[in-house]
């Protein structure tokens, strides 16, 4: 498989990483960026691709989605 190759996430991973790019395209990253940002939250939640064939099952870690929601109902002067 090619480096970079997204055939071995899930539907529900590649769900995700989009969702987490137009985050960050409304942040203001560029496309290219929004998109590293995107696959790069999604590696460190899931350590890699779920889909079927791709290893063992792993837990996913959502500490920093947690601390993501957990910040933006702060006031900017609490952060």
């Amino acid at each position: 498989m090619a480096r970079g190759s997204k055939a071995k996430y899930s539907s529900k991973q590649k769900r995700q990483a989009h969702h987490i790019e137009e985050g960050a395209k409304k942040r203001g990253f560029t496309a290219k960026r929004a998109a590293q940002i995107g696959w790069a939250s999604v590696n460190k939640m899931d350590h890699g691709g779920k889909k079927s064939g791709s290893g063992r099952g792993r837990t996913s870690n959502k500490s920093a989605s947690r601390r993501g929601g957990q910040r933006s109902h702060m006031g900017p002067s609490r952060r």
